[in-house]
């Protein structure tokens, strides 16, 4: 069988897919695009839902809750890759991503007809969470399944084309949620949308549950699996083994280091980072956000299968670097031009007026890195830089001695902060509410457009196809060129993951760096770069962190990590066999 399915490279690279080598690929990817689907929808929705669940708190801080929820599905994840990479090791690939797809479909529907808090109290919330984290389990098993399960039927010399189809099923699952969220919202409208509306694309998921669950369950079990399984090969105590002894725990830290944590980084600032930054830094509506994003999407996702191909040839570690690489170059004048384009306004007036926070810097001032939303930052030097980073304005500081009252100096107009902490009620409000009027007066004064509403300049679309005008077609562009970079490094990089590890651990040896790289590097990423922008006084300082870590996984990956482009991952089983 072995012999047969992997064949000579020449020979497979000439002839055409076969059928059941496209149900394979079929039955492994569509059940993966629902389940990053159901996955993002959360995200997408997080306010809203933050409004349905959390309802007894103020509106910060149940937004504060809300995304609390959704990062927790982002921090079991590699603890799903555990369970779930040991199933698939020692049961087979696919009865435990077809457990995956069942938990996370289920969760998803769940969170569409659960009671808010209004109904039924405290609970609603509890169950929230708790369905939330049953989705990062199930998806920190579902990635390495569908992977293994591809590779594995994958023909020699073919692997990173058959894998690359995975590959794709992430961003196509985000573009999907955002297709159908814009959708439902245009046809009900948005106060339904809020009100109700918000819960049939979770309703929709239990249609796509059940079409790929009839898909995956036509399979066959993988023959690498079936093979070792027949002759007692397989391992006992796969997380043992995986981790436990030098020889393969040190591929988990390559894996790791050298190759999905500069993944994971570029992935998210292609597609995630490059969001928020639209919305919450340019300030530029949701509809156009996510319409610039959508179309960035359709044109840079075959990227993924370009890549896949060509590592076939020329192997994984050449195009996985060079993406690395090329982000860690062009990010800072990439999202600069972004600015130029999408918030004209924005641009000029952080160009032209001269911001200046006077503080006492080692006293007063923290680093408000804050990834759970939970930590309250009242000094007189912490309330001015949020205030100053929510306006998207660059300062540069000055310090002052000991025990001075944070000011920022705008143009020439100088407006004191205030200490939270030493305030209360009434005091407090009023401090707060003085602050902020002076600020946004001197800023508008500057050029700042006025925060939180989209300047007249900022780019807007009416309409799918308004992308086409003179001022988003620059940006759809851009948005692409990013969308391209995370292609170079995630198009491979599936292959080069199974590659690193033999069939008797490799559904738990190749999970548990992928979801810790992607859940953890990647899914920090946000909050981090908000702090190091706060801390600095730079809208684009923030970048840093995934050039940083970008350039750590390039220098790695070069020096490290092996090229296994033309392996027979079945040499090492025909061995032990």
């Amino acid at each position: 069988m072995t012999t047969a399915t992997h064949a000579g490279t020449g020979d497979v690279r000439r002839r055409p897919m076969t059928r059941e080598e496209k149900r394979v690929i079929l039955a492994s990817s569509a059940g993966t695009i629902f389940e990053w689907y159901d996955f993002y929808l959360y995200g997408s929705l997080a306010a809203i839902i933050g409004a349905q669940f959390f309802s007894s708190f103020p509106e910060a801080t149940r937004n504060v809750f809300a995304l609390l929820a959704f990062a927790a599905g982002f921090l079991v994840r590699p603890f799903g890759a555990l369970v779930f990479g040991r199933l698939g090791d020692l049961v087979g690939r696919k009865y435990t991503f077809l457990i995956t797809i069942l938990i996370m479909g289920v969760s998803t529907f769940l969170v569409g007809v659960l009671p808010s808090y209004a109904t039924i109290g405290a609970a609603a919330p509890i169950i929230l969470i708790a369905l939330r984290m049953l989705q990062g389990l199930a998806l920190g098993g579902e990635y390495g399944g569908a992977v293994v399960y591809v590779a594995e039927h994958a023909p020699h010399g073919r692997r990173g084309f058959f894998t690359s189809w995975i590959q794709t099923t992430a961003t196509l699952g985000l573009l999907l949620s955002l297709m159908v969220i814009l959708g439902v919202r245009s046809v009900v409208g948005e106060q339904d949308f809020a009100a109700w509306g918000w819960r049939i694309p979770f309703l929709v998921s239990i249609f796509l549950l059940a079409i790929s669950v009839w898909i995956r369950l036509q399979m066959e079990e993988s023959p690498a699996f079936k093979k070792m399984k027949a002759e007692g090969t397989h391992s006992k105590a796969p997380i043992a083994e995986a981790f436990g002894q030098w020889r393969n725990a040190k591929f988990a830290l390559l894996a790791l280091f050298g190759l999905t944590a500069g993944q994971a980084v570029v992935w998210y600032t292609g597609q995630f980072y490059a969001l928020f930054f639209l919305q919450s830094i340019l300030r530029v509506d949701m509809f156009t956000a996510n319409v610039l994003i959508a179309w960035a999407l359709i044109l840079g996702t075959g990227g993924f299968i370009v890549f896949g191909v060509l590592s076939d040839r020329i192997g994984r570690k050449p195009i996985i670097m060079a993406g690395c690489l090329l982000a860690a170059l062009t990010y800072f004048p990439l999202f600069k031009a972004i600015t130029a384009v999408a918030n004209p306004a924005l641009d000029r007036a952080q160009r032209s007026t001269q911001v200046v926070v006077t503080a006492d810097v080692k006293g007063d001032c923290s680093f408000q890195f804050n990834p759970t939303g939970t930590a309250k930052f009242t000094s007189s030097c912490d309330v001015l830089k949020a205030a100053l980073a929510r306006s998207s304005v660059n300062y540069s500081v000055q310090n002052a001695p000991p025990g001075t009252v944070a000011s920022v100096s705008v143009g020439g107009t100088v407006i004191p902060s205030y200490d939270a902490s030493k305030l209360s009620g009434a005091d407090l409000k009023a401090a707060a509410s003085g602050f902020s009027k002076a600020l946004n007066e001197a800023l508008a004064a500057a050029g700042y457009p006025p925060p939180g509403k989209p300047h007249q300049e900022t780019v807007k679309l009416e309409g799918f196809f308004g992308v086409f005008g003179a001022q988003a077609f620059p940006l759809v562009l851009m948005l692409t060129y990013l969308v391209i970079l995370v292609t170079m490094v995630y198009g491979p990089i599936a292959a080069a993951l199974v590659e690193l590890f033999p069939t008797r651990i490799r559904y738990t040896g190749m999970s548990l760096p992928y979801h810790i790289g992607n859940g953890w590097f990647g899914g920090l990423m946000p909050a981090t770069a908000f702090a190091m922008i706060a801390q600095t006084g730079d809208i684009y300082f923030g970048l840093w962190y995934p050039i940083a870590i970008a350039l750590m996984t390039f220098v790695i990956g070069v020096l490290f990590v092996p090229e296994n482009h033309k392996k027979d991952i079945f040499a090492e089983d025909r061995a032990a066999g």
